[in-house]
């Protein structure tokens, strides 16, 4: 398998519902670093898995709604705890989109899956890993 990786960032606040989440329970900040890995089992004429700056800007445009923002005020979020793991799946479910739209250089049918990686900390992380078909 051919795997092409993009990484950026996120500022979120958000808070979580239950008594298994301590303190967090209350508003908190982080700062999460996002990598999205997108699969194939071949490469392109090209030479490519897809196109790296397409893949960049696909990542850009599904974060930019929630860089900055408290998770708790966002509707689609409304009642959900916004943890690592919830939004490493938002994050894919919306990459999936625009590669099944062949929106990231190469035929979307061409592609085998996409892997959502979110970094809380230095020492903590969440994946998401799904076929695209």
């Amino acid at each position: 398998m051919f795997t092409v990786e993009v990484r950026d960032h996120i500022m979120i606040a958000h808070s979580f519902r239950g008594a298994v989440f301590g303190p967090a329970q209350a508003l908190h900040g982080a700062t999460f670093v996002v990598d999205a890995a997108f699969i194939a089992e071949t490469l392109d004429d090209n030479g490519i898995v897809i196109d790296i700056g397409r893949a960049h800007d696909a990542l850009r445009a599904v974060l930019s709604p929630l860089n900055y923002r408290n998770l708790d005020d966002i509707p689609e979020f409304k009642g959900k705890n916004t943890t690592t793991e919830f939004l490493t799946k938002h994050i894919h479910d919306s990459l999936a989109k625009a590669a099944r739209a062949d929106e990231l250089g190469r035929n979307g049918r061409k592609l085998k899956a996409i892997r959502v990686s979110i970094s809380e900390s230095h020492v903590a992380r969440a994946h998401y890993e799904a076929p695209l078909w």
